[in-house]
């Protein structure tokens, strides 16, 4: 009688995946994202890992807006309140969808795999600082936002980044 045995892990086998340190993650001053994106063609990949990027730093945007106008909700002025934290919303979305020039791509790792398809993983980053920026531009030039709300937003966008400038 011959006893075979096999030393596998029950959990898995943990898989490196390009972008996945500390380095990676956002921290105080920086929102990041990394994104992964498969294809037979190479732009197509390209193009999806950068909008997985650009989807996860919105979570995070979003996240952080949500918290700071939850933050700032009681000195908004009366039904305003709740059109502001909508529209610090939908302007998070539109970061998804719009290009930033502050953006910065910390790396770019591309493999063509077995089956000819490539994929493409990419790590970016913003300044904190300057995504808040970008939404208060955003939030001036938006005809659709009242002058009451744009105001509460912009109030908001600018304490925010006084925070952020008072921790550098």
């Amino acid at each position: 009688i011959v006893l075979l045995s096999s030393c596998s892990n029950s959990a898995g086998t943990q898989v490196k995946t390009p972008f996945s340190g500390k380095k990676y993650m956002s921290d105080a001053r920086h929102f990041r994202g990394v994104g992964m994106g498969q294809s037979a063609n190479l732009n197509i990949a390209k193009s999806k890992a950068e909008l997985e990027t650009r989807k996860s730093i919105a979570q995070q945007v979003r996240t952080n807006l949500k918290v700071v106008s939850d933050a700032y909700s009681s000195e908004l002025v009366g039904t305003q309140a709740s059109e502001t934290v909508e529209k610090f919303e939908s302007l998070a979305r539109e970061v998804t969808n719009n290009t930033i020039g502050d953006i910065r791509q910390l790396g770019q790792d591309i493999r063509q795999l077995e089956d000819q398809t490539y994929r493409v993983h990419v790590a970016v980053e913003i300044k904190k600082k300057a995504m808040f920026r970008f939404l208060k531009d955003k939030a001036r030039n938006d005809a659709k936002i009242s002058e009451l709300a744009r105001a509460q937003m912009i109030t908001m966008l600018d304490k925010e980044i006084e925070r952020l400038e008072s921790e550098e």
